[in-house]
């Protein structure tokens, strides 16, 4: 079921490339909360409602929001039923996306006949030993660049260029990310490829493996990190979470023989017990939904998170017999995460409630990094 509120836009307020914050007070309620008359935050995509203004008329959905649930505190705008955005221009792109719901949207896919790259990618299956980081959180992303661009400054070497693939367990729309609005307004990110019935990114494919052969071909990214959009879905139990996918991205970049690196979901500071170290996730993910080998970073921390190093290296063993264990020390890390260009927040913890998490992703972009040199020419890693 949706629920649906009835609103004037009271005031617009933030916005991001493809995001735009609203403040709308509800005139209509059906008798349940939230009541006539509140307040509430809402987000818009102007690419699928247009610009919204103070005084419009929005139909807005809060089922998330009445239920306390993890979208970021928004309630969505679904229409402006008294000013409708002009029909977009006719065009290239047939592909459809969150297809067969009422906002479902048309996309021109990189990989689609209509596409400049079909040529290019209709017989490609090979993206050439690119390394392809794998991680359950969206919030790795920051970090993983973080690691990488500390690396290669530590090896002399040219900042690598990376494309994000975003995966549809969590956003769809990649607008709704203000973490890569910002990592591609500062060159951190060369592009986003929205995947499955995720859209909204630089370009958009219908697999994860024609999204890997268009970074390694279309954007020719040295290489490339996959992740779920933010939000994450688990139902506490051992199959019900959104993270399985990291596993199945791990079988497609070997697929196509790239050089999966699996970075691990670690917490020293999680309240549950199965993401305590290693969560669960990874351990499921990698341990048994991952049927190809992956190079595995494997964060060796010292100083207060002694023990909690020593725990991760212990969880770690299971995953040996399948994968490549490969030990990255952090020094030097904790200052360069430091220095996002974005806060670091993971299930609403920052860097320093929660350090172990964001090195474990960093070693795994100190890993994509070297294997990169090692792809040029550069130190091996």
């Amino acid at each position: 079921m949706m629920t649906w509120r009835d609103g004037v836009v009271h005031a617009v307020g933030n916005r991001w490339p493809g995001a735009v914050e609203i403040e709308v007070r509800l005139t209509v309620s059906s008798g349940h909360e939230p009541a006539r008359g509140e307040m509430v935050r809402a987000l818009a995509y102007p690419e699928l409602v247009g610009e919204p203004e103070p005084g419009d008329r929005v139909l807005v959905s809060t089922t998330a929001l009445s239920r306390d649930l993890g979208t970021g505190g928004y309630a969505f705008v679904v229409a402006r039923p008294d000013t409708l955005p002009d029909d977009p221009p006719a065009g290239p792109g047939h592909i459809m996306k969150a297809r067969y719901t009422p906002l479902q949207t048309m996309v021109l896919g990189v990989d689609e006949q209509e596409s400049p790259a079909h040529e290019v990618l209709r017989d490609a299956d090979d993206i050439a030993g690119m390394p392809v980081v794998i991680a359950d959180l969206h919030s790795a992303l920051p970090a993983i660049l973080a690691g990488a661009r500390y690396e290669a400054s530590r090896l002399g070497r040219p900042v690598p260029s990376v494309a994000y693939l975003m995966t549809d367990g969590g956003a769809l729309p990649a607008w709704f990310s203000r973490t890569v609005a910002v990592l591609r307004e500062v060159g951190w990110l060369q592009a986003t490829i929205t995947v499955g019935q995720a859209f909204g990114g630089d370009l958009e494919a219908v697999t994860v493996h024609s999204g890997l052969l268009a970074a390694h071909l279309v954007t020719h990214a040295d290489f490339v990190v996959v992740a779920q959009g933010p939000g994450n879905l688990g139902t506490g139990t051992r199959w019900g979470f959104s993270g399985v996918a990291a596993g199945e991205a791990v079988n497609a970049a070997a697929t196509l023989g790239g050089r999966p690196v699996a970075s691990l979901r670690v917490s020293g500071a999680d309240p549950r017990e199965r993401h305590r170290g290693i969560s669960h996730h990874s351990m499921t993910a990698y341990g048994r939904v991952a049927l190809c080998p992956a190079d595995i970073a494997v964060p060796v921390l010292a100083g207060e998170l002694t023990d909690l190093g020593a725990q991760v290296q212990r969880q770690a063993g299971a995953l040996a017999s399948r994968h490549r264990l490969v030990p990255v020390p952090t020094g030097g890390l904790l200052d360069a995460l430091a220095q996002a260009p974005v806060r670091l927040s993971t299930m609403g913890r920052g860097l320093a409630d929660d350090p172990g998490s964001f090195l474990a992703a960093a070693v795994a972009g100190v890993h994509a990094a070297r294997l990169v040199a090692g792809h040029q020419g550069g130190e091996p890693s």
